[in-house]
């Protein structure tokens, strides 16, 4: 009784063979849930011992979309092993592609923005981050979705051949006429994640100068050391050769000094002492070398190098003037002179022997 039952045919398969397909669903179901314990459990235990949300929300945003792919996983292959009707398996496919790809952009679209979060919480301390991936994050996302939906056209039979020419003919056209806009977006996007500089930064680029401001989408704002406003575009800044005087550990200086022709050479030989005593004693600077360096026509030229074990301009300028006023006032008791242009010119006098 129970065997002609289990092989009474409904719709092309016997009620053993739909069993069967409902058992495999069940044991795919089982796993599932079996996984789900093993390891959503335990990346959940280990994301609450971490000092930040992020894990939270990066399991609770996976694990959705991760089971329900589980299911339908399960679901698809317990239903291979029946015969199905064309319209029937048509209708089932086209349902489970598009409920496949729908998980998989949210799961993907959840990854994504979980990294650029994380990428947002390593460098937290800027403060154009968040506004950065405020506007980077809907990108991402449109991006995924009309990959998703190209997918699922293409996978239900639609000729997307003639969707794809149009929207690349419609796209090189807006490409053309928003090239410069474009090119400035994208150069935001090399300044955000390459990070030549930060706000606050003091930087050059050519013959202008500033700290800067703002990184907008098009734009970057700068303010002189005058007190003007600079605004470049995005792409000037990615094409030129930027100097960042933020980062900058210690500052090097090299500066010369000329002495006159008439100085003698024990006091030559003086002067490096005298030189390298002076900025030894100045806290926050190391002195590197002092050497005499060239014979011109005016002076004995020595040139001078040291260190400044810090970034701050003002505080450079202050060595240098405590330096220049050491140096004036140690000359001066060691009788040496600064050069300066002169011309001496020397005669030949008549001999008072010679008859004129």
């Amino acid at each position: 009784m129970v065997s002609d039952i289990l092989q009474t045919t409904f719709l092309g398969n016997t009620v053993a063979g739909y069993g069967i397909a409902l058992l495999n669903i069940g044991i795919g179901i089982a796993i599932a849930n079996l996984l789900k314990r093993l390891i959503l459990r335990r990346l959940k235990r280990w994301a609450k011992r971490t000092t930040n949300t992020l894990d939270d929300q990066l399991v609770n945003l996976i694990e959705r979309p991760t089971l329900w792919l589980l299911y339908l996983g399960s679901c698809y292959i317990s239903l291979q092993n029946l015969t199905l009707s064309p319209s029937v398996y048509q209708l089932l496919r086209s349902v489970g592609i598009i409920s496949a790809t729908l998980l998989l952009v949210q799961l993907l679209g959840s990854v994504a923005e979980y990294s650029l979060r994380i990428y947002g919480f390593i460098h937290r301390e800027q403060p154009n981050i968040r506004q950065s991936l405020n506007a980077l994050i809907p990108a991402v996302r449109v991006f995924l979705w009309a990959i998703g939906i190209v997918f699922v056209l293409d996978n239900l039979g639609f000729d997307i051949s003639a969707v794809v020419t149009g929207l690349g003919i419609s796209g090189v056209a807006i490409a053309l006429a928003s090239q410069g806009i474009l090119q400035d977006l994208f150069s935001y996007f090399s300044i955000l994640l390459d990070r030549p500089f930060e706000i606050g930064d003091f930087i050059v680029i050519g013959d202008m100068a500033g700290t800067v401001q703002q990184v907008g989408i098009k734009t970057t704002r700068l303010r002189s050391l005058d007190g003007e406003q600079l605004i470049l575009a995005n792409t000037d800044l990615t094409a030129s050769r930027v100097q960042n005087f933020q980062r900058m550990a210690q500052r090097r200086i090299a500066f010369n000094l000329g002495v006159t022709y008439e100085t003698t050479m024990a006091q030559l030989e003086q002067i490096p002492d005298i030189i390298r005593k002076i900025i030894e004693e100045i806290p926050q600077v190391t002195f590197d070398r002092a050497h005499f360096a060239s014979f011109e026509d005016f002076s004995l030229n020595y040139e001078i190098v040291y260190l400044v074990n810090t970034k701050d301009y003002n505080l450079y300028r202050d060595v240098q003037q405590q330096i220049n006023l050491a140096i004036k006032q140690q000359f001066d008791q060691a009788g040496i002179e600064f050069a300066y242009p002169t011309q001496v010119l020397y005669l030949n006098q008549p001999n008072s022997s010679e008859k004129l």
